[in-house]
């Protein structure tokens, strides 16, 4: 396990995140698209992983509503996964919206990720339920659950 520097951060280092997460998924995002999706949104956490002197991971979610925290988009770099980083940033994240009085946190995962499936399970979430994204042509599944 790595001991990862976990960092709260603003939207000024969304070009970190776009670039971590354009070498994990497809398709691309690019920071305006990033920035995009933030405006009108509530509350918005970015936290960066940093390990052996460079960004890692990252963590980006948003108020879904009052009394739900929703995890957005979350990654690790392939060559630092398995290694305790997910956990930490999903750690520190459940502690931040519970200090911010969040009911409920909830996440969406791809089915094919059988890691983070198995994450959510450990970390405690129940399933609500599954959705289809068009763009990936996969099913997510949705994750909740109860903080506090």
């Amino acid at each position: 396990m790595i001991e990862a520097s976990i960092k709260k951060v603003d939207i000024n280092s969304l070009p970190q995140v776009a670039e971590i997460y354009n070498q994990i998924f497809r398709p691309v995002r690019t920071v305006e698209n990033l920035e995009r999706r933030f405006l009108g949104r509530h509350n918005p956490l970015i936290l960066l992983a940093e390990a052996k002197d460079r960004s890692v991971g990252f963590f980006v979610g948003y108020e879904w509503k009052p009394s739900t925290f929703y995890g957005w988009f979350y990654g690790v770099l392939p060559d630092f996964r398995r290694q305790g980083i997910t956990s930490q940033l999903m750690e520190y994240a459940h502690r931040w919206a519970t200090e911010q009085k969040y009911a409920r946190f909830r996440i969406e995962c791809f089915n094919s990720q059988r890691p983070m499936l198995h994450l959510a399970i450990e970390l405690g979430f129940d399933v609500l339920g599954l959705r289809y994204d068009v763009d990936h042509k996969e099913n997510l599944i949705l994750f909740e659950k109860a903080l506090g």
